[in-house]
């Protein structure tokens, strides 16, 4: 056989190897022949019309998804000194993240929840985790969340503490915010059919400029 034949045969060889190495979802991806977007990415670009699906269905209440969401994004919880509804630099740092989840979503209400440990009674500590609520509300606001969103009114005092102790115990001195529903008493599936606008809203926020490279520093890249 002669060195001309011997070549092609190798190449046509290997091509049969190489393509009979790949899976047939390399084939519906990297093949020449099917057209772009024959193989679908769900775990992607579907998931606005799989949530909108869900809401339609039933099988998703908005609410309840947009409240786990955000405890998953942010911390809803801010802890205090001892009888005391000032924020401190921890706290401060806490509602500054929780202001900027909340202003990306101005479909939702918000609610915060204020609490007390087990020292002094349960009318003073009442009244002292309202006024630990309504010091988150007054920063969020100043943050440039609308007050119509954001509601102070319930307090558990000293009802519901997470470490039971009548000692001082700061995890129970907190406040907790907690998505209640959505703006102007609308239904559960307000975010119905938007949720693909929700993502492209977020996506849009998320965008920063490259980082600026100056020139006297362009070539030391990689050395």
């Amino acid at each position: 056989m002669s060195i001309k034949r011997i070549k092609p045969l190798l190449a046509a060889t290997s091509v049969i190897a190489i393509l009979t190495a790949c899976s047939d979802a390399d084939m519906a991806t990297k093949s020449w022949f099917v057209e772009s977007g024959a193989q679908i990415d769900e775990g992607r670009f579907g998931q606005p019309t799989a949530y909108n699906a869900g809401v339609q269905t039933g099988q998703i209440n908005p609410a309840v998804s947009m409240a786990n969401r955000f405890n998953q994004e942010s911390n809803d919880t801010v802890n205090f000194a001892f009888n005391s509804a000032a924020l401190d630099n921890t706290a401060r740092a806490i509602l500054s993240q929780q202001a900027h989840w909340i202003a990306q979503f101005p479909e939702l209400r918000f609610r915060v929840y204020g609490h007390t440990d087990l020292v002094g009674s349960n009318a003073y500590n009442k009244r002292l985790g309202l006024r630990r609520a309504h010091a988150v509300v007054n920063y969020l606001v100043a943050s440039g969340i609308s007050r119509s969103r954001l509601e102070a009114v319930v307090s558990y005092g000293e009802t519901r503490p997470l470490i039971v102790t009548r000692a001082p115990e700061m995890r129970n001195r907190r406040t907790v915010t907690e998505v209640t529903g959505f703006v102007g008493g609308r239904k559960p599936t307000t975010l119905d059919g938007k949720y693909a606008q929700v993502v492209y809203r977020e996506y849009i926020r998320s965008a920063v400029p490259p980082p600026i490279i100056s020139a006297g520093t362009a070539g030391s890249i990689g050395e």
